[in-house]
C-alpha cells in the first residue's frame, strides 16, 4: 500500500512542477518562521510573519499525529498537503525534503521545513533565495528566513526557542518576536499566523487542530496574534465553563469563567456568564453588579438573561429578583 501511495505522490509532483515550469509565477511569501514540537505534549506547531497579505493561508501545513510543514519564498503551495503525505508514507522529513526538491524546477527559489510527529527535521533554503536568508533545524525545531534584513534573523529564533519554557505556542511568538527584534523582514511587517496540532490523532479534525490563529493585515502582526493567542486562552475557560455548565457542575463553571475574565476583564460576555455562574452558585448579590455593568453597555444581554430559565443555564427561583436588582 505505502508503494502505492509513493508512486501516487510521484506521478502528481511531476504533473505538478511540468505545469508549473515558470515557478516565478507562483505565490510570493517571503518569511521567516518555526516549525516546532513540544516533546512532552506532543503538539506540533508552525509560527510564521511575513510583510504579506495573509501568509498562513499558503506557508503553514499540519497534521495531528503526522507534522507540519512550512513551505515558504517562491511558495509551492504544493509541498504542504506532499509533505505531509510522504509522511504518512513512512518517508523521515529528510527523505520527504529530497523527495520534493528533487523533482521541483523551483527548487533554487524555494524554501522548505519538515516536522514529524517524532520530533524528527529537515529544512532546505535554495541558493537563489533573496538573501539574507538561511536555517537552523535541531531535534524538535527548525528555524528559516528569507528576504531579511540581515543574517542574525534566524539564529535569534533558535536562540530564543532553545532558552523560552512554557507552552509550544507561547514558546513559537518568543521566536517570533526574537526575529523582528534584530531586524525581520527587510520589508517590514504585514501577516503572520500559527497553527498548532496534536501529537496523536483522535480522529476527530476539529479536535486535532488545536490552534489556527491568522493576521491577515496589521501594522504590527506579531504583537496582534500575541493578542489573539491570549484571547484563545481565556476562551479556553469559557469552554471548560460551558462544559461543566453541560455537567450541571456550577461551581466548576464559576471557577472557569472567573478565570476567563480576569484576563479580559473588559469582555462583556465573559463577565455576562461569570456573573451567571455567581447566581447559579446562590452568590446573587456579586452577580448583580455585575450584571448591572453588562446591561449598561447592551440591553440585550438582559433580554439574554430572561431567556436562560428556559434552557435550564439560570437557576434561580426569581427570575425578578435579577430584574429588579439590576435596575436599582
Amino acid at each position: 500500500m505505502k508503494k502505492i501511495i509513493l508512486l501516487l505522490i510521484f506521478i502528481f509532483i511531476t504533473l505538478m512542477n511540468t505545469r508549473s515550469q515558470t515557478f516565478y509565477s507562483d505565490p510570493f511569501a517571503h518569511t521567516f518562521s518555526i516549525v516546532a514540537r513540544d516533546p512532552v505534549t506532543g503538539e506540533m506547531g508552525v509560527a510564521v510573519q511575513s510583510h504579506w497579505f495573509s501568509v498562513g493561508s499558503i506557508v503553514s501545513w499540519g497534521e495531528a499525529g503526522v507534522g507540519v510543514v512550512a513551505t515558504q519564498s517562491f511558495v509551492n503551495p504544493s509541498f504542504g498537503i506532499l509533505g505531509l503525505e510522504l509522511l504518512k508514507a513512512g518517508k523521515s522529513p529528510q527523505e520527504a525534503v529530497d523527495n520534493l526538491i528533487s523533482s521541483d524546477e523551483g527548487r533554487d527559489v524555494r524554501q522548505l521545513a519538515i516536522l514529524d510527529s517524532k520530533g524528527r527535521t529537515a529544512v532546505y533554503t535554495g541558493k537563489n533565495c533573496i538573501p539574507d536568508a538561511g536555517d537552523i533545524n535541531k531535534e524538535n525545531y527548525s528555524v528559516q528566513a528569507n528576504l531579511m534584513l540581515n543574517d542574525k534573523v534566524w539564529p535569534a529564533m533558535s536562540k530564543a526557542f532553545e532558552e523560552s519554557t512554557g507552552s509550544l505556542p507561547e514558546r513559537m511568538i518568543t521566536a517570533l518576536e526574537a526575529a523582528q527584534n534584530v531586524g525581520g523582514d527587510i520589508r517590514g511587517k504585514q501577516s503572520a499566523s500559527m497553527l498548532v496540532v496534536k501529537g496523536v490523532s483522535t480522529g476527530k479534525v476539529w479536535e486535532d487542530r488545536t490552534i489556527d490563529l491568522r493576521v491577515e493585515d496589521h501594522t504590527e502582526p506579531i504583537q496582534e496574534l500575541k493578542r489573539l493567542l491570549k484571547v484563545y486562552r481565556a476562551y479556553e475557560h469559557m469552554n471548560k465553563g460551558d462544559l461543566a455548565i453541560e455537567k450541571k457542575d456550577m461551581e466548576l463553571a464559576m471557577k472557569e469563567y472567573s478565570a476567563a475574565e480576569e484576563m479580559f476583564p473588559e469582555n462583556v460576555e465573559m463577565k455576562f456568564w461569570h456573573a451567571v455562574s455567581l447566581a447559579n452558585n446562590n452568590k446573587l448579590e456579586e452577580a448583580l453588579p455585575m450584571l448591572k455593568d453588562v446591561f449598561s453597555k447592551d440591553m440585550n444581554w438582559k433580554t439574554l438573561i430572561e431567556r436562560l430559565p428556559k434552557a435550564g443555564l439560570l437557576k434561580v427561583e426569581d427570575l425578578n429578583k435579577i430584574l429588579e436588582g439590576v435596575s436599582r
